[in-house]
This record gives C-alpha cells, structure tokens and sequence, in this order.
C-alpha cells in the first residue's frame, strides 16, 4: 500500500492521511462478484478513468483526466453486449445506466478497473467510487461517500490510484 491509495477499512475509506464515512454494496464486500448481486468486489482496483457533470459542478477542482459526462453518455451494465462494462452512447439497444442521472449521485465519479477493459460477461460492471444516496444507504456494489468528502478526494488522487478492497 502506498499514501496515494484509497483503503477501504471496517471503519471507512482511509485516503490522504484521512478516514471518510463510506457506504458500500448491500451484498457487502464479495469475492465472488456476480452482476446484480449487490457485492463490492474484493481486490485492488487501479482508478482507471473520472467523469464528472459540468453542469453542475463549475469551479470544482478536478485533475486534468477528469472528462464530462455528456448528455447520452450512458453506461453499459449487460452481459449480452459487445460493450459491457463500457462508457456508451445513447440510443444504445442493451442493459445499461444513465450517467447524466437526475439525482447527483453520479455528478462526479471515479471509475475503477473492475471488469474493464476487458470485461467478461456476469462479473459485474460499474464498480464506482461515488456520492452517496445518505449516510448508511447501501450501493449496488460501489464505494460512495459524502459529496464534501468526493469533491477532496477527487481533488488529491492520481489516475491509477487504487481503491484496495478487503
């Protein structure tokens, strides 16, 4: 382990010499992950990519790879397509998730190497590190925090930071 990775620990995310409140998948920290199953997968996870709403958060600072999330920009979250676990375009025939959602959850988000690039079909797609929903409130397998707590760590981490899951 190195300062520069994001650890997710029984009593939250340890990242910068800080420890920040986090929720994780309501299938809890899984080995085995499956897509739909709810589970955080286990493992170290390099930070491969950040999207963020520039609609909504002008004036943030973000780091230089930081790239928009457009309107139509959605992400593929179906086994059956050639571009599961990718970063897609509306319309688009296949399963998958709006990244410009009408609730901020999705303003500004870290995308982690789960899965990708190469992904195989039913091992689970878009394990993100993001805002929460609330305090507590369980994602479908991501890592969330508070939106404070985001826009910092956005701030300070390095594309191929890894997000160390136990």
């Amino acid at each position: 382990m190195s300062a520069r990775d994001l650890v997710l620990t029984p009593s939250g995310l340890r990242f910068g010499g800080r420890r920040f409140a986090c929720t994780i998948g309501r299938g809890g920290v899984v080995a085995d992950k499956r897509e739909g199953d709810g589970g955080t997968p286990a493992g170290v996870h390099p930070i491969v990519g950040m999207f963020y709403r520039p609609d909504r958060l002008r004036g943030l600072a973000l780091p230089p790879w930081a790239q928009p999330i457009l309107p139509g920009d959605l992400w593929s979250d179906d086994g059956t397509d050639p571009e599961y676990n990718q970063l897609v375009r509306a319309p688009h025939e296949f399963g998958h998730e709006m990244m410009r959602r009408a609730d901020p959850l999705y303003d500004l988000v870290m995308i982690t190497d789960w899965n990708w690039p190469d992904a195989v079909a039913g091992r689970g797609s878009a394990i993100f590190l993001h805002q929460w929903r609330r305090v507590g409130f369980p994602t479908a397998g991501c890592v969330a925090v508070s939106r404070a707590d985001l826009h910092w760590i956005a701030a300070q981490v390095d594309l191929g930071a890894r997000l160390i899951v136990r």
